[in-house]
């Protein structure tokens, strides 16, 4: 038989039946970013497929800013709610996407009743967090180190986060990638407007305009051409002042943004705190290079064909802008949503028709 990674046999799961499944977030709308987006198109396709879900998420119950950032919305549930919910709905796998409030109610329950668990590493937290707080990330890896641990299985976008995760200590690792929507990205969505005046090469930011997102090591690059920025965040009014020659687009969604990156000559991706980069993908099913750091996350999606890495970003943008954009638009059409919730599923651990403990 064939293992998989990190050796271990899967659990036995049969995701042609498995029919009733708890995913329980942090992460969720109204909020946009990767993590949100990834979740709701994996619930979208299972629905589609005739699996049952249900989603335990923060719109469902009173919350709080979080600290250092108040767009996020902390869950303040009363005690044994989320073992209620799970209880109630009696599902064949529960899998806990984040680290927060919610996910450690289900940990707590899952703990208790000995039930069977997956997580997901989505964010590079203890490096987020430190960026944010100022405190050593080693403090917040022991954090992610203990919620993991118990989990059957943790499900990871890419190689270089499994080294990592396998260096502090958790091996019970699966692989789930990422998808593209190419009914909605491709190389032929209308430009935008606003880049018609602009002088080339135009180097893109797409993303949340937040200090993890290290926007201003692109916005100090010197190449020229013009910079354009898409997305809202907290840091928007400041970098919109301290860099006043940059285009600052606001929040794109769907075919609007499909426009942004197909128009434009090179994705620029400084995040150096991102598991994956949806948008890397994104960028590329639209024909567009990708010029980032050479860290976890562009390290397994960027190849000499469709971008470039560098520690000096001026020349991965350089680079970057002679990639055949064509290969570009080929390599991101490779990933598919279908196939990754394919991922997703087989990584779960399925109660196999255990009744939750009353």
């Amino acid at each position: 038989m064939k293992l998989p990674e990190d050796g271990m046999p899967a659990p036995h799961i049969r995701t042609e039946t498995l029919q009733r499944i708890a995913i329980v977030t942090d992460a969720w709308l109204p909020q946009m970013n990767g993590v949100v987006r990834t979740l709701t198109t994996t619930c979208d396709i299972l629905r589609k497929q005739g699996h049952e879900l249900l989603v335990i998420s923060p719109d469902q119950f009173a919350s709080v800013p979080c600290p250092t950032y108040p767009e996020i919305r902390l869950a303040i549930g009363r005690p044994g709610a989320v073992s209620r919910k799970l209880r109630a709905f009696a599902p064949d796998a529960i899998h806990i996407a984040t680290e927060g409030p919610l996910g450690m109610a289900a940990r707590r329950f899952c703990a208790r009743t000995d039930t069977r668990f997956t997580t997901a590493y989505h964010t590079q937290f203890p490096e987020y967090i430190a960026r944010r707080t100022h405190l050593p990330a080693r403090w917040f890896w022991r954090y992610i180190e203990w919620f993991h641990a118990p989990a059957r299985r943790v499900l990871v976008a890419t190689e270089s986060i499994r080294k990592e995760l396998r260096e502090h200590g958790l091996g019970k690792l699966h692989h789930w990638t990422r998808g593209v929507d190419l009914a909605c990205f491709d190389p032929l969505a209308q430009r935008p407007a606003e880049y018609a005046s602009l002088p080339r090469p135009i180097q893109l930011y797409v993303g949340r305009v937040a200090v993890e997102k290290n926007i201003e090591a692109f916005l100090e690059a010197k190449h020229p051409g013009s910079k354009v920025v898409v997305g809202d965040g907290p840091s928007l009014e400041k970098l919109r002042q301290k860099y006043p020659e940059t285009h600052f687009l606001g929040r794109k969604s769907g075919r609007e943004l499909a426009g942004c990156y197909a128009g434009a000559d090179v994705f620029v991706f400084p995040s150096r705190t991102d598991t994956f980069g949806l948008v890397m993908i994104e960028a590329l099913a639209c024909g567009t290079p990708v010029a980032a750091f050479p860290v976890a996350g562009p390290r397994d999606i960027v190849t000499d064909d469709v971008g470039a890495l560098s520690e000096d970003l001026d020349r991965a943008i350089d680079a970057a802008l002679y990639c055949d954009r064509r290969a570009c638009a080929e390599y991101g059409a490779g990933f598919s949503w279908e196939a990754a919730t394919e991922q997703f599923l087989a990584g779960l651990a399925a109660l196999d028709g255990e009744l939750l403990p009353a």
